[in-house]
């Protein structure tokens, strides 16, 4: 693969092999899926798959046009589109190379925008709105690629917080004639372009535009012939805008949007004169807008009504009205709703049921099962159930007095007063992301049970689904309010009868790394053990899009970037801790675990160190995970074991 692929699929989480990925063409008679750095085009009916080109580049990012007229991908940094009728190829861009490209998502865009894409097709086929990145400003560091053979140099394009952004501009292409117009974006040029879509008739196109601060997101509707454009709708609050994929156009020349305008996610309708008007509201938070019925007169959405720890799907009126759920049971659903909503897709799991997939009426009726994966004698994790367990809920009030914060945790059976166990906590605590929650229980969780641990999870303030305030406590200050709340959650364990508190050790990945860092230094000698994989370690080695956001850049808030670096807390260092780091890491690159390790070695401080040549941000192949795994029981087994000193 390219080194673009890799970065890509890294950026993806996609760890797996062969086809990955593929997509329908409207009509349903095609489907097109990339392979090897080729693109195969395969006719359903018949089931031949045609290879569209047979080249030494990588060819990324293939769609279907929606007329069925063309497939268009990225090569070599440029814009191309194939026709299927007569086979010839045709370069839209010509100008990628060196820091230009045409048509691609800049490495924030994938890493920290959920946006995987830099083009846009037109509803008619006949357009591409396309962006143009040039990453000239951007600074250049050079990554070290430590693998097994020997190392690597790549010079990665990576705006650390604080440093310049890529340039960024969007331009509609004619298909037939190449010609291209130029959306006008505004006159400012440190921006970012956050997600783009088109108008249900094709002849306006939506730009959502946030400024630097990600303060302020307008939506720009553009004149597709001129690209002239206006502002429809700002969103602006003080502390951060979230992203979403809730942009919804209508026929009616309006859109469905979901804002955070009242403290909580919900949907409203903007009609083409940009007057709003709120369709959902409450103290939850809707997930996303699943659908829009036949008639056009009834959303769906995913959500979380009446629990932040059970997803469902609900319709509710277009004109405003209480929403209906229509799943049922207690756990977690993720849905997609085909055409006209006549039926939905529907994958759901709870603590006691691995995820199931089946095909349903739209009242949540089951019509066929995809896959009922069912837990009969045949299953492969039949001969686990006896000891499968089933973990408790509950809440704790965070460190502010008030707040409500939701744990989990996996308790083994022979865990009582008479003979308390060890306990893990297992810690991510940054935004986006909620662990807390009645899905499946994992295999990875039950390894823990097996080993006699008791495994304990609690979403801090600053985690997801419960609200921007609740998220926004972290505003400036990352790394102070989360180790406080995780202190509640660690006091209530130590509670427990039945949880030994002079074993109790904690782990993160990530932000969950920077996590079991901040924590255990923060409260020195409050835990017995923690391991810190792939940390954050100082946001200033960051990237832009990402710590911008919650925390402004070093030169605004140098206070809150030195309080939220593990090097600020290092007189607390008295926590065994092991680190693991990927050796070529391109998102929290190695260099935040080897500054810590340098300074740690000069305090001739106790800490263990795991690295995994040639891994990036992740330890995806599956000998690998084998031995990540071994590597952190085998370390809780050493210095959590039962009257061990300094456990």
């Amino acid at each position: 693969m390219s080194e673009a692929e890799i970065q890509f699929r890294e950026r993806a989480r996609i760890s797996s092999s062969g086809i990955v990925t593929y997509q329908w063409d409207e009509a349903g008679d095609a489907i097109l899926a990339p392979l090897g750095g080729d693109v195969f085009y395969i006719d359903v009916a018949t089931g031949e798959a045609r290879r569209l080109m047979e080249t030494e580049a990588f060819e990324t990012d293939a769609k279907i046009s929606p007329d069925g007229r063309h497939v268009s991908f990225i090569r070599d940094q440029d814009l191309w589109v194939h026709d299927l009728e007569t086979g010839q190829e045709r370069a839209l861009t010509t100008e990628g190379a060196y820091a230009v490209s045409w048509g691609v998502a800049e490495f924030v865009a994938q890493e920290e925008m959920r946006r995987f894409t830099g083009y846009w097709w037109s509803p008619d086929g006949t357009r591409i709105a396309a962006a143009r990145i040039d990453e000239t400003p951007v600074e250049i560091v050079p990554r070290f690629g430590i693998n097994a053979e020997g190392v690597t140099v790549t010079d990665q394009r990576y705006p650390r917080a604080g440093t310049p952004n890529a340039l960024i501009e969007l331009h509609i292409i004619d298909v037939e004639t190449g010609a291209r117009t130029r959306i006008d974006l505004g006159a400012e040029t440190d921006i970012y372009l956050a997600r783009v879509n088109w108008s249900e008739d094709g002849e306006t196109v939506y730009a959502q535009r946030q400024n630097r601060e990600q303060t302020v997101l307008d939506i720009l509707a553009a004149d597709a012939a001129s690209g002239e454009s206006e502002v429809v709708l700002t969103e602006e609050v003080p502390t951060w805008i979230n992203l979403t994929y809730n942009f919804r156009a209508l026929e009616d020349g309006g859109f469905l949007w979901t804002s955070e305008r009242t403290g909580f996610r919900h949907i409203y309708h903007v009609s083409a004169d940009g007057a709003l008007r709120q369709i959902t509201d409450g103290d939850w938070v809707v997930a996303e807008i699943t659908g829009l019925s036949e008639d056009g007169e009834t959303v769906y959405f995913e959500g979380w009504m009446d629990t932040p720890l059970e997803r469902h799907l609900y319709a509710v009126p277009l004109n405003g009205g209480e929403p209906v759920q229509i799943t049922s049971g207690e756990g977690w659903w993720n849905v997609s709703l085909g055409s006209g909503a006549q039926g939905f897709f529907g994958s759901y799991s709870d603590p006691n049921t691995p995820t199931q997939t089946g095909l349903y009426a739209m009242d949540g009726t089951l019509t066929s099962w995809i896959e009922e994966n069912a837990l009969d004698e045949d299953h492969p994790y039949a001969p686990h159930l006896s000891s499968h367990l089933t973990p408790e809920f509950g809440t704790l009030t965070a460190a502010d007095g008030e707040t409500d914060l939701y744990w989990s945790m996996l308790r083994p059976e022979h865990c009582t007063a008479e003979a308390p166990c060890p306990a893990i906590v297992q810690v991510y605590g940054g935004p986006l992301v909620q662990t807390v929650r009645k899905g499946w229980t994992s295999p990875r969780d039950q390894l823990f049970a097996d080993r006699g641990y008791i495994l304990f999870r609690l979403d801090n303030r600053g985690t997801w689904n419960r609200g921007h305030d609740f998220e926004a406590v972290i505003h400036d200050v990352m790394g102070i309010p989360e180790v406080e709340d995780q202190l509640v959650g660690l006091d209530y364990l130590e509670s427990l009868d039945f949880v030994d508190d002079d074993r109790i050790g904690l782990w993160g990945w990530s932000y969950g790394g920077y996590m079991a860092l901040m924590t255990t230094l923060q409260a020195p000698g409050r835990f017995d053990a923690a391991v810190s994989g792939a940390p954050v370690t100082d946001w200033a080695l960051y990237d832009t899009h990402y710590t911008e956001r919650y925390m402004g850049t070093p030169q605004d808030n140098a206070d809150g970037y030195f309080n939220g670096s593990a090097f600020a807390h290092l007189d607390g260092y008295e926590t065994p801790t092991l680190l693991i780091h990927g050796m070529a890491d391109d998102n929290v690159t190695f260099d935040h675990t080897t500054r810590l390790m340098a300074e740690l070695q000069q305090r001739n401080a106790d800490f263990e160190l795991m690295t995994y040549p040639g891994q990036r941000h992740g330890v995806r192949p599956p000998p690998l995970q084998k031995h990540l795994w071994t590597t952190i029981f085998n370390f809780f087994d050493r210095r959590l074991a039962e009257g061990e000193e300094g456990a």
